[in-house]
């Protein structure tokens, strides 16, 4: 056998991605505010882009134009030549709006100032303070409070005593039954029957057990179920009602819907993204570098990159517009009627309409919410499963859990409807489902079963 080296000519087809490809993928599937905050780093990394100001002219200057014409001819976008305009009357920014929010410690803390109480006792009370979560519940235990400060644990049990009697009712307890307890001292509640249930059957009550309860107690299940009313006004989580700033999440739709007489008209929410334009000052340096390749060779490179982010950016906008636009007109009925109306609608039928393949429809639409006249939503909600009708037509799961909803409101709370009921019911509309269904339905829903929702 004869071996050695030879070369060979083939030609192969081989898709490959390059980074403007990728560079597009990734902002299509951003965010308005992961746009946003993509579009800041790339500022601060590229100097030949800015954001465009309103005494800034956004076309290039005629001594310019001739030198990158030839770079900007490849590259296609639809509003404006290097930028892209939105509506200003709607380019607010919200941050200066923000009020002010007074936080659980902070309510705490001034009860425990105006008392009078000796310099270590407001220390530990402050030290309690800081240890609550922002439930109000005390994450730190007696004894290791009481070693902070060298003292005896029945100092701090005290001072944790005083901060017990502060506002809201329940705070500084250790546990659920102790928040409860604390708050029917408050509201001067001596019913023996309440208090046992609190202290010894909170985990049958959580569960609506009243049957094993009332045996327990050797009381009727009616009177078990007037305790649990009463207890149902308490509130396991004293600390909720005060604001917590760093749990503040604010909704930037990236689409809005508007409807004009009986049109739905879609608007891309373009103040997500600073309007880009290109560095006069650069552009003039690349008309005056031709003897330096170098520097011409680095503008040119930091120039295409910023037309394909422009273009990327455009692309999204177009992306997002066709895929929202598509689903408005797939789903009219819910915009008209309500979650009633709407429809099962698949990834596949969007991309099928708007020509593109069905990653780009889930990256058009993860993470990204619409405002409508109903309301703010998610892309991804209406996007759902569904049952068949008699009728030929599909009924989306959504829908059929409004219509379960009603039903179950509407109910006698003493003769609950049951699953198989509502079943029953949806079958002689003409809906196709079954009990198990219905119940998950039900269980997605955080509805109990008819059971637990008796009223006795």
């Amino acid at each position: 056998m004869k071996m050695g080296f030879n070369l060979s000519l083939e030609q192969t087809q081989k898709l490959i991605m390059t980074q403007e490809l990728q560079q597009a993928i990734k902002i299509l599937q951003l965010s308005s505010l992961e746009l946003r905050e993509y579009v800041q780093q790339q500022l601060e990394s590229n100097p030949l882009i800015e954001e465009k100001e309103d005494d800034i002219e956004a076309c290039p200057s005629e001594e310019g134009e001739s030198l990158i014409s030839q770079l900007i001819k490849n590259v296609e976008y639809s509003r404006g030549e290097y930028g892209y305009n939105s509506d200003s009357e709607n380019d607010y920014s919200y941050e200066n709006y923000v009020p002010s929010y007074t936080t659980l410690k902070d309510h705490l803390f001034f009860q425990l100032h105006i008392i009078i109480m000796p310099g270590q006792q407001r220390s530990i009370g402050e030290y309690i303070i800081e240890s609550l979560n922002d439930n109000g519940y005390l994450t730190a235990g007696i004894q290791e409070i009481a070693e902070v400060f060298n003292v005896d644990g029945k100092m701090v049990e005290r001072v944790l005593s005083v901060i017990q009697s502060f506002d809201p009712a329940g705070v500084g307890c250790r546990d659920l039954r102790e928040c409860l307890m604390l708050q029917l001292e408050a509201k001067s509640i001596d019913d023996p029957i309440i208090r046992e249930i609190v202290q010894n059957h909170l985990g049958n009550l959580g569960e609506k057990r009243f049957n094993h309860i009332a045996k327990e107690l050797n009381i009727s299940a009616a009177e078990v179920q007037r305790a649990c009313d009463i207890i149902k006004t308490l509130e396991p989580k004293p600390g909720r009602a005060f604001q917590n700033t760093s749990d503040v999440k604010y909704i930037a739709p990236d689409v809005v819907v508007k409807q004009i007489n009986d049109e739905f008209i879609v608007l891309v929410n373009d103040s997500a993204a600073p309007r880009l334009i290109i560095n006069s000052y650069y552009r003039s340096i690349l008309n005056n570098c031709e003897d330096q390749p170098g520097i011409s060779r680095y503008i040119t490179g930091k120039l295409e990159s910023a037309l394909w982010l422009i273009k990327s950016i455009e692309q999204r906008r177009m992306t997002l517009y066709k895929v929202v636009n598509a689903i408005v007109e797939y789903q009219k009925e819910f915009f008209r009627e309500g979650v009633k109306g709407l429809k099962p609608l698949t990834l596949k039928d969007i991309a099928v309409k708007v020509g593109v393949h069905e990653s780009t429809v889930s990256r058009a639409t993860s993470g990204k919410y619409v405002q409508t006249p109903r309301g703010i939503f998610e892309l991804k909600f209406f996007f759902t499963s569904g049952v068949s009708s008699v009728y030929g037509e599909g009924i989306s799961s959504e829908s059929i859990k409004d219509t379960l909803k009603e039903m179950i409101d509407k109910e006698d709370p003493h003769k609950p409807v049951s699953d198989q009921r509502i079943t029953d019911i949806l079958n002689s509309r003409g809906i196709n489902i079954s009990r198990r269904t219905v119940a998950k339905y039900r269980d997605e829903l955080g509805i109990a079963s008819s059971g637990r929702r008796k009223r006795y």
